[in-house]
C-alpha cells in the first residue's frame, strides 16, 4: 500500500514518460470520448463524485495518468495498490485502513494497476468493502474485464474504454514534450514533422513507448551550436528501417499476414516462419499473430488434426505471459506445427454454407421434438413430445429429426480423407447409413 506521491515525484533523473505525466484533465492528451467537454468521465472527475470504474485499454493510453489526476483532485483518501507485488494479506491492510477512515467519514478511493492479475479469491476480498462503499475502486486493465474480473465486482463498476491514441494525439505528446522544461526545451532539439510522424506511427498508439522513443533519438541525437539535432541515423537505431516501413494498419501488414497464412496452408514450414520472422522484427503484436493461428487451426486444418486448435491456443497463452522476445520460440512451434498437419477446409465451408442459409432462408422453427419443456403450458402444447434421448438406444442414435421443417436434406459438413478426419468420415457415414436403413 502506498500513496499517490509516486506520481508527484518526478526528478530530472526519471525517464520522460514519467516527468511529463499530466497533472490535470487540461494537459491530458487523446481519449475524448471520455474526457472531451461534457463527456461522463471529465463530469466525474472535476465534480469529484468518483464511484468505482474499471480502465480498461492497451499499455501506454492513460489509464494511470487517469489515475494520478484523480488523486490530484479528489478530496479522498488515495492509495495506489499495484496487482503484481500484493497478496491477500496487503489487501486486508488496506481495507482495514478503508474501514477505519469510514468510520471517521473519510472516503478511500482505491487504484489498483493490473487488477486483471488478481485470482477470484484476491478480487472477492474487495467486493464486501466495495458493496457497502469502504472503499472507491477504480482497476486499471489491458485485458477483456469479461473475462478477467468477477461477474459479481464487474457488475459494481463502470467499465471505461480507453482507446489506443491516435497518430495525431502522439505527434501532440511528442512537440510537448520538445517544449516543455520538463522535457527537452532547455536543449533546443531540432527534430522534422517526418521523424515526429514516423516515432508516432512506430508507437502503434502507445504514448509511453512514443515518449521513449524520443528520449532515446534525442540521446543519440548531434550537439551542435543551435542546439540537439535528431537525424535519421540516430532515429533508426531507436527504431529499425524496417520497422518505420511496416506499416500495421497498411498493405504491408496484409501482404505479410497473407504470406503466413498461405504457406502454413501449402504446408510450407520455412516460409511461414520468414514471413513470421519478419512481421515479428516490423513490429507486429504477438498476440494478433497468435489469435490468427488460432484461427488457421480451426479453418485450414479442422478435424484433420483438432490438436491443432489445442497447440494454437497454448501458443497464445505463452504469447500472453512471457511477450517477447522470448515468445518468439513459441511462435515458430506452432507455425511448424500447423504447417506440417494434414490440411482441411472442411468446418470453415461448412459455417460459411450455413451462415448463407441463416442469412436468406426463412427462420424456420425449432421442431417441437427438441424444444425444451419446462412448464404444464409448454408441455400442453406439445413441447418436447416424441423426443428421443440418444442415450437409451443401444446405438446411442435415433431416427429424431432436428433440422427445421423443409430443411432435411441440407448437409454442411462434407468431411475430408486427410489425416484424422478420414475417421470422421467413415463415422458420419455409418451414421448416414444406419438412418436410411442400411447399416449393416
Amino acid at each position: 500500500m502506498e500513496q499517490m506521491s509516486l506520481f508527484d515525484d518526478r526528478p530530472r533523473t526519471a525517464p520522460l514518460a514519467s516527468r511529463l505525466r499530466p497533472s490535470s484533465l487540461e494537459e491530458f492528451v487523446g481519449q475524448e470520448h471520455l474526457l472531451g467537454p461534457g463527456r461522463m468521465l471529465r463530469q466525474l472527475i472535476e465534480r469529484d463524485q468518483i464511484s468505482s470504474m474499471i480502465f480498461w485499454g492497451p499499455p501506454g493510453v492513460g489509464k494511470t495518468t487517469l489515475a494520478s489526476i484523480i488523486a490530484e483532485r479528489t478530496k479522498a483518501d488515495f492509495i495506489n495498490f499495484s496487482a503484481v507485488t500484493s497478496g491477500i494479506k496487503e489487501i486486508k491492510d488496506v481495507m482495514k485502513h478503508a474501514e477505519d477512515s469510514r468510520r471517521m467519514g473519510i472516503r478511500t478511493v482505491l487504484f489498483v494497476d493490473e487488477i486483471h492479475r488478481f485470482n477470484k479469491a484476491q478480487q472477492d476480498a474487495f467486493l464486501p468493502y466495495v458493496e457497502r462503499g469502504s472503499i472507491i475502486l477504480i482497476g486499471a486493465t489491458t485485458e477483456n474485464p469479461s473475462f478477467e474480473i468477477n461477474a459479481a465486482l464487474l457488475s459494481r463498476c463502470q467499465v471505461f474504454v480507453l482507446k489506443a491514441l491516435e497518430e495525431k494525439d502522439l505527434i501532440q505528446l511528442l512537440t510537448n514534450a520538445l517544449n516543455s522544461p520538463a522535457g527537452f526545451r532547455e536543449q533546443r532539439v531540432k527534430i522534422t514533422e517526418q521523424q515526429l510522424g514516423a516515432i508516432a506511427a512506430f508507437s502503434d498508439g502507445d504514448a509511453r513507448n512514443a515518449l521513449n522513443i524520443l528520449e532515446m533519438a534525442v540521446l543519440n541525437g548531434t550537439i551542435t551550436a543551435e542546439g540537439m539535432i535528431v537525424t535519421n541515423e540516430g532515429l533508426e537505431q531507436c527504431i529499425s528501417r524496417k520497422s518505420l516501413l511496416y506499416d500495421k494498419n497498411g498493405e504491408e501488414h496484409y501482404n505479410l499476414i497473407s504470406a503466413l497464412h498461405k504457406s502454413m496452408r501449402n504446408s510450407d514450414p520455412d516460409a511461414a516462419i520468414y514471413w513470421m520472422c519478419r512481421m515479428l522484427e516490423g513490429g507486429e503484436d504477438p498476440l494478433y499473430i497468435a489469435r490468427r493461428l488460432i484461427r488457421f487451426a480451426s479453418e485450414d486444418i479442422g478435424m484433420a488434426d483438432s490438436h491443432a486448435l489445442q497447440v494454437a491456443v497454448a501458443v497464445y497463452q505463452a504469447c500472453h505471459f512471457l511477450g517477447m522476445p522470448e515468445c518468439d520460440v513459441h511462435l515458430t512451434h506452432a507455425v511448424t506445427y500447423l504447417a506440417m498437419a494434414p490440411k482441411s477446409n472442411a468446418l470453415y465451408t461448412a459455417c460459411e454454407s450455413c451462415k448463407k442459409d441463416v442469412k436468406t432462408l426463412r427462420a424456420q422453427p425449432v421442431p417441437l421434438q427438441i424444444r425444451n419443456a419446462p412448464t404444464k403450458l409448454m408441455k400442453d402444447l406439445n413441447y418436447g413430445k416424441n423426443y428421443e434421448y440418444a442415450h437409451d438406444a443401444e446405438e446411442k442414435l435415433t431416427h429424431m429429426q432436428c433440422m427445421p421443417e423443409g430443411m432435411e436434406e441440407r448437409r454442411y459438413y462434407h468431411p475430408t480423407t486427410q489425416g484424422e478426419e478420414k475417421n470422421v468420415k467413415e463415422r458420419l457415414e455409418a451414421i448416414e447409413s444406419w438412418r436410411e436403413g442400411t447399416f449393416c
